[in-house]
């Protein structure tokens, strides 16, 4: 891991811009979710309608709470059951949080990542940040640097370099109230 490079990423985030980094199965393009300026262009880059909400990974959950409604003792064990790991659950959003991220749902999808480079640059932006697979939309998931590239040009601002962490198929999203598996 590099230090200096995550740093780089955290304050290309910090600005504004949108950067590319490993996650547990593909790159994902992530942003500061605060930045509505940012989560437009990140979902611009990827073609991508808001409609169908974001999800936000963190390096911890204490990251996630601000942006969800209180959850009950028995939600709350449920989600933190699977985590740090690669399950993504859609949970009651906090009242506020950009329509951009939740879809203009009351809900919202949020992941504690197990990835290292992920979850460091979670830690050095102090947030949760947007996490959206690196293609335009209906097109296969870059999986190292030279496919983001290849997908999306110059357009991610910086590209943090890493391995994913060799899952075969994106995360599994599941509904927190229901328990199904939605992905």
């Amino acid at each position: 891991m590099n230090p200096w490079a995550i740093r780089l990423a955290a304050h290309v985030i910090r600005a504004g811009g949108v950067v590319a980094c490993p996650t547990e199965a593909v790159f994902g393009l992530s942003c500061d979710p605060g930045n509505t300026a940012a989560v437009r262009r990140l979902l611009a880059l990827k073609q991508r309608s808001a409609t169908k909400g974001l999800i936000l990974i963190a390096a911890d959950f204490a990251q996630l709470e601000p942006w969800l409604a209180p959850l009950s003792g028995e939600r709350r064990q449920r989600m933190l059951a699977g985590w740090p790991g690669p399950i993504t659950w859609v949970a009651p959003a906090s009242p506020g949080v950009p329509t951009c991220l939740t879809g203009g749902r009351d809900s919202l999808a949020v992941r504690v990542t197990a990835h290292p480079l992920a979850a460091a640059l979670c830690r050095a932006c102090g947030g949760p940040l947007v996490s959206s697979s690196a293609n335009p939309n209906r097109r296969r998931a870059a999986r190292n640097p030279l496919e983001v590239r290849l997908r999306l040009g110059d357009n991610p601002d910086f590209i943090l370099s890493g391995h994913t962490s060799g899952l075969d198929r994106p995360t599994e999203i599941h509904d927190l109230h229901s328990g199904q598996r939605l992905r």
